[in-house]
């Protein structure tokens, strides 16, 4: 397919700088593939369509606080460090991202902090803006991941136009977090809450955790028509065997599977044999879904509504169907759903 097949416009109203008042309180378009149909509901609905024995897969990543500011030396130039993942824990290695980039050189050091207790050295070029730091700091790895987490901040996206506050901290994370790894949040997880949880834990739905640590590559601009062109950014994945046993003895019940957001399908179709089974997996992936393709795992999913020309976009038009997909993309915007980090949800059937 051509990337101009999931270009639309949206209306920039639509796209949410905050989150709802609860989180179960967003609203949920349900699509049943099967008979066609789009209905509109709120996501405490969801407990409608899961019943004993069916299974939601959860990525249970935690975002850390990824984005920094620091001063540069001599000229106190105030620089953004966005942590994209750590490379050498003895070593205090970093992969990030500069802003402004220019500015920066290997050589050049970084100060953190009103007292400059964190400084940070340049040591290599790794893409235009990337960089690889090594952070100074005399004190444990213990100490220095604590001080990590005070000096940054909740790296809410981009296009989120004003600074993170104390109620992002809560909201850009879901609630059953758990491994830190992540420098954007599983979005499509953000509507659980701990009571929407139990509840459906009470109706006999098992959960199955999978690890996935988001990176920015996830929405990395595709730049080419070809889709087959486009190459995703690898992102790490882990996925135990107690967690396979829960999804294959589901699908061997024949009972529902629903993968809760893009990241967690893309973590099961990475780690499915060819048996069409679960299989443990540590590693990473750069797995890029898109139209055509055969799912082979779930039979529902759960989603956010998502930018044009995204390959999050892209996905989800392969599990619903193009042209289904496209009808209620057009119904969402005619409705007035809230759209990306924030917004509203999606439950395909």
């Amino acid at each position: 397919m051509k990337l101009s097949q999931f270009k639309f416009n949206l209306p920039k109203e639509l796209i949410a700088e905050h989150p709802s008042k609860t989180r179960e309180g967003a609203r949920m378009m349900v699509i049943d593939r099967k008979k066609g149909t789009i209905e509109h509901k709120h996501f405490k609905d969801v407990l409608k369509y899961f019943n004993d024995g069916d299974c939601m897969i959860l990525n249970d990543t935690k975002v850390f606080p990824a984005r920094m500011y620091g001063n540069k030396e001599k000229t106190g130039a105030k620089i953004e460090v966005f942590l994209l993942r750590e490379l050498n824990a003895e070593s205090r290695l970093w992969d990030v991202l500069v802003d402004p980039a220019r500015k920066i050189r290997i050589g050049n050091k970084l100060y953190f902090g009103d007292d400059d207790r964190l400084v940070a050295e340049v040591i290599d070029n790794t893409t235009s803006r990337g960089r690889t730091l090594r952070f100074l700091f005399d004190g444990s790895y213990e100490e220095f991941r604590i001080l990590l987490d005070e000096m940054g901040e909740t790296p809410l996206p981009k296009y989120i136009k004003r600074a993170p506050t104390e109620e992002d901290k809560d909201r850009y994370q879901t609630v059953y977090a758990k491994n830190e790894g992540a420098v954007a949040a599983p979005t499509a997880g953000l509507h659980f809450s701990r009571e929407l949880l139990k509840r459906l834990e009470i109706k006999g739905v098992n959960f199955a955790n999978v690890t996935l640590h988001v990176g920015l590559g996830t929405f990395r601009t595709v730049e080419v028509e070809d889709l087959s062109k486009h190459k995703m950014d690898s992102e790490q994945i882990e996925i135990t065997q107690a967690n396979c046993d829960i999804v294959n003895n589901t699908r061997k019940a024949k009972k529902k599977i629903c993968c809760v957001g893009t990241t967690s399908m893309r973590a099961i179709e990475t780690a499915v044999s060819t048996d069409g089974m679960l299989k443990p997996t540590s590693g990473w992936t750069n797995k890029f879904i898109y139209p055509p393709y055969d799912f082979t795992v779930a039979t529902s999913m759960i989603t956010n509504f998502h930018m044009p020309e995204s390959t999050l976009l892209m996905m989800v038009y392969a599990f619903g169907g193009y042209e289904l997909m496209h009808k209620a993309y057009k119904e969402a915007i005619k409705e007035k759903y809230r759209f990306y980090t924030y917004g509203d949800a999606m439950l395909i059937l």
